[in-house]
């Protein structure tokens, strides 16, 4: 008995995300759309720039949530007096706050994993497809891990 090819992976192997390279690639080296020009050391770094103080500010603000998050956790016990409104109040806020920080540690993680790409040269390909990204993508959406095409696919499915 032989065993069949699946469909599509002479095509997978071909297109599959590189592996990361061992050093920092160089700006030259990421990935652009077919008509692009390259990165310049200096895009590559205003990107890592952006990204970095991304970081830094989206850090600050998980801390300032944790903040009042434990303040609001701790006011939450002595309600004594309180009508329904004012617990209710008291608990939507403390919903927001906590969507905001889980928010802000989601955003985090794809900007920590941004430059982590940034390092390892694969910065600008497709996660899914292996293809780049696009430059001008990448510009005004620096943690963009899928190209158009792979995005509207994944949009497509939700």
């Amino acid at each position: 008995m032989v065993a069949k090819k699946t469909p599509g992976t002479a095509t997978a192997a071909k297109t599959a995300v590189p592996k990361a390279r061992v050093a920092a690639a160089e700006p030259g080296e990421l990935a652009v759309r077919p008509g692009e020009d390259p990165w310049t050391a200096e895009e590559v770094e205003e990107a890592r720039s952006e990204l970095t103080s991304e970081e830094t500010r989206l850090r600050e603000e998980i801390t300032s949530s944790e903040r009042s998050l434990a303040g609001l956790m701790r006011d939450s016990g002595d309600g004594a007096g309180d009508d329904q409104a004012d617990t209710g109040t008291k608990n939507i806020t403390r919903e927001h706050e906590l969507a905001l920080a889980a928010n802000a540690r989601e955003m985090l993680t794809q900007t920590e994993r941004a430059l982590e790409r940034l390092h390892a040269g694969t910065y600008g390909l497709c996660e899914n497809c292996g293809n780049a990204i696009g430059k001008a993508r990448m510009q005004a959406f620096p943690r963009a891990t899928l190209c158009v095409e792979c995005k509207q696919k994944q949009e497509r499915r939700y």
